[in-house]
């Protein structure tokens, strides 16, 4: 399918990783009014929709195998909405923007120091000196998280354009 809607502009993709995301509803609401084709990313147990704009891509079992599918895919300006930080790391990589579930967004600033603590926090857990996980979604959180996919995909379709009118 072409990625271009005009003769500067080429669309801005989504891709969810799809596995246990709590705002998969909200992520296509946000698409469909924008009309933005979007990819629900996971190993399955998800139901394909109608929306030709929405394509389900079931990946083999595997650790990494849904991120390792969006990172081989994604383009500079795409969305990627993620709570797997080495994912988010390598979509920032190819210029893609990254948020989480809870509307946080991934920065080139902020990945380095994301990326470390997730290793001390792993660290700990696989010690033992940490139980549980993290606290539960809440509805603040799929509202912020709807008020940040819409500035993030306004955002990306500026870098999108900026991206195509520099191009010879």
């Amino acid at each position: 399918m072409s990625r271009l809607l005009g003769p500067l502009v080429s669309r801005v993709d989504i891709y969810v990783d799809a596995d246990a995301c709590p705002v998969k509803d909200e992520v296509l609401r946000v698409a469909a009014r924008h009309g933005l084709k979007t990819y629900l990313v996971s190993d399955g147990g998800i139901r394909p929709g109608q929306d030709p704009l929405v394509e389900l891509v079931i990946v083999s079992r595997g650790a990494d195998a849904a991120d390792d599918w969006i990172a081989e895919q994604i383009q500079e300006a795409d969305i990627c909405i993620t709570n797997d930080i080495p994912l988010a790391a390598r979509c920032l990589e190819r210029g893609a923007l990254a948020i989480k579930p809870n509307g946080e967004p991934f920065t080139e600033n902020g990945i380095g120091m994301a990326l470390a603590k997730r290793e001390i926090l792993q660290g700990l857990r696989d010690s033992g000196e940490i139980t549980g996980g993290p606290r539960p979604f809440s509805k603040s959180d799929r509202s912020n998280f709807l008020n940040r996919l819409e500035t993030t995909v306004q955002a990306a379709m500026r870098q999108r354009y900026r991206s195509k009118s520099r191009q010879p």
